[in-house]
């Protein structure tokens, strides 16, 4: 947070890995609740707690996530609108993103993307799909034009559950 207001953004994407994904996913919705199936890095374990007590249940990414999806489809990168970040840290910080966007309208847009293993991660992870680091540095800026470029978003049919 100290960083979007010592900045001054205008654009804030929260970027998390979710091993296991193919593709570039596109976080339409952070649902107010941590429930946590293993401890994070700090050993916490939020079981069935809101991520803000005064928060609605949840917020839906301002981002144009069917432009962006549709874009990087365009360049060769696999990517999906996904409706649920889960309930563990990356949904976390989704919500918290957007709590705090709810309360300063100065933010243009905000939302989260999950990205997939790099393929050096998922030889750890029998069966696991990856992306090269270089697809997904591209994908990050084609994300970053996409949301400066473009106004409302595409009307398509896309989403799934992840």
């Amino acid at each position: 947070i100290d960083q979007i207001e010592q900045h001054q953004c205008d654009v804030v994407i929260c970027v998390g890995q979710a091993g296991g994904r193919a593709e570039i996913s596109l976080e339409r919705i952070a649902i107010n609740i941590d429930d946590a199936r293993i401890p994070d890095n700090r050993g916490q374990q939020p079981i069935d707690v809101p991520v803000a007590e005064d928060g609605p249940a949840a917020y839906f990414s301002t981002l144009p996530i069917k432009a962006i999806v549709h874009h990087l489809r365009q360049c060769g990168i696999p990517a999906h609108v996904s409706n649920t970040a889960g309930t563990y840290v990356c949904n976390h910080v989704f919500y918290g993103l957007m709590h705090y966007a709810a309360q300063h309208k100065k933010l243009h847009s905000a939302g989260f993307i999950h990205i997939p293993y790099l393929p050096q991660q998922a030889v750890a992870h029998a069966d696991a799909p990856s992306m090269a680091l270089d697809t997904l540095v591209t994908a990050l800026k084609e994300t970053i034009e996409i949301c400066i470029q473009q106004g409302a978003d595409l009307h398509l049919s896309d989403g799934r559950l992840d």
